[in-house]
């Protein structure tokens, strides 16, 4: 599993439970230890989180599901052999994120005390990979014993449309409504209709078209001689507009083709250790799967699962450290955040003007204000930061056409240092959120009981951070 960039909260397969007070307490997430490690790939503003044997929903918590803008598209995929899940033999992530392999077999099959098929006699291989939207798995089904077989394969799903706090714990009154239906030959429409009068859909599309197809299970019953091996495939697409996704093979072939282009100008290391060499590699592969390709440029997502999405603190610092290696991801930070820079004064979004981004999130919660992040600036820091970034990257680059395109938010944002930033012109840029749904604390350590005296009492009132301070 890739290892994400944020790791404040760990991943925890249980959701938090919201609680009434403090309010800010209801968007931190607690520490529980899943059953086993789930598995992640991403795409671009798609991710999916699923057990050892690529199942959604079978072990791997509450987190499981394909989620595109931070709503769940898929909550529940199971494989089954004759009603039972297949006995996982391995599996393996490729090194550059982009596909995940699993090795399934049969149980025993038994009926009337007896075994009709022994374990370990069918295999199947199981790839998966995440691409626009789509995502695409083939079973490779083969019979390795010297009998023929005959087997039902089921694929068992269902989605909830959560939202991406609701998986996190977060309770809601009403919700939009959902419909399920069968859409052509071997296609399953799940759709939702949300209360911000958006439609979200999931496409599951089948190749071959099942021996049976319901709104929640796909059966093939399989007859297969021995040595034969029998391919099925299915793509489960979020709010897709072309009537069927592309085909595995030519979807993974540009899958993998988009992802070479990406690294191919990037800067590249190689030591005289191969351990360390490997290191690299690693980190460079994790790095690539939370980069983003945004309308104003790549941009470092902040981790999977929560925090998958534009934060603006974690991608200036990011930025920042990639300099002497990727430069350009530093110009696409930049643009994004100025692009997205305040431009009024929002008390909910503790927002003014000048003031860079902390966090956006374009899930049916936030569109309807439920939470307060669809366009959220309650960070202090992001502003400095942004402006130290820019000269950073000026003085790697000498992009000068870059900068002076920037020039207007670079000031602004240096008018919202000298101004909002610091009311009571001390000298110290200072927080204090606007209203009760903002984040109590707004530095790097954003947890509402992070803040805090000699004494253990939690600091009240507008605070000033001595690393903000250093970064102005």
């Amino acid at each position: 599993m890739a290892v994400t960039a944020k790791q404040k909260e760990p991943f925890s397969g249980a959701a938090k439970v919201f609680s009434e007070a403090p309010v800010e307490a209801s968007f931190t997430i607690t520490a529980a230890q899943p059953e086993r490690p789930p598995r992640t790939l991403k795409h671009d503003d798609s991710f999916l989180v699923i057990d050892n044997r690529g199942d959604i929903g079978a072990s791997s918590g509450g987190s499981a599901g394909l989620f595109h803008l931070d709503t769940r598209y898929l909550s529940r995929l199971e494989l089954l052999v004759n009603e039972m899940h297949p006995l996982l033999l391995g599996s393996n992530i490729r090194d550059d994120n982009s596909a995940y392999f699993v090795d399934l077999t049969n149980p025993d099959l038994m009926s009337d005390q007896h075994v009709d098929l022994e374990k370990d006699t069918v295999h199947i291989l199981r790839t998966i990979f995440l691409w626009r939207a789509t995502a695409y798995q083939r079973l490779g089904v083969r019979n390795y014993g010297n009998q023929p077989v005959d087997l039902r394969l089921s694929m068992v799903f269902e989605n909830d449309f959560a939202d991406l706090f609701e998986v996190r714990g977060s309770h809601r009154e009403r919700r939009g409504t959902a419909t399920a239906k069968l859409a052509g030959d071997g296609q399953v429409l799940l759709s939702y209709l949300g209360l911000d009068a958006k439609v979200r859909r999931t496409t599951l599309t089948f190749d071959p078209i099942p021996d049976r197809l319901t709104t929640d299970i796909a059966v093939y019953d399989l007859h297969l001689a021995p040595g034969e091996m029998r391919p099925i495939f299915l793509a489960v697409s979020c709010n897709q507009a072309q009537a069927r996704p592309l085909p595995f093979l030519r979807g993974l072939i540009a899958a993998r083709r988009e992802l070479r282009e990406s690294t191919r100008s990037r800067t590249s290391v190689e030591t005289s250790n191969t351990r360390f060499n490997e290191i690299l590699c690693r980190s460079a592969a994790d790095l690539a799967i939370l980069m983003t390709d945004t309308p104003q440029g790549r941009y470092p997502y902040a981790g999977i699962p929560w925090f998958s999405t534009t934060f603006g603190r974690d991608g200036l610092i990011t930025a920042a450290q990639m300099l002497w290696w990727s430069p350009e991801v530093a110009l696409g930070v930049l643009r994004r955040l100025a692009a997205y820079q305040a431009k009024t004064s929002d008390p909910l979004a503790d927002a003014q003007p000048g003031k860079i981004l902390h966090e956006m999130r374009g899930g049916e919660m936030a569109a309807l204000r439920e939470v307060p992040f669809g366009l959220y600036y309650g960070s202090v820091d992001s502003t400095p930061l942004f402006v130290l970034l820019a000269g950073l990257y000026a003085e790697r680059s000498g992009d000068m056409e870059s900068i002076a395109a920037l020039w207007p938010a670079i000031e602004a944002a240096l008018a919202w240092i000298d101004g909002p930033g610091d009311p009571d012109r001390d000298g110290f840029i200072e927080y204090e959120r606007a209203s009760d749904q903002g984040l109590q604390n707004q530095g790097w350590k954003d947890s509402y009981d992070a803040i805090f005296h000699a004494d253990g009492s939690l600091a009240e009132g507008a605070i000033a951070l001595a690393e903000v301070k250093g970064y102005v």
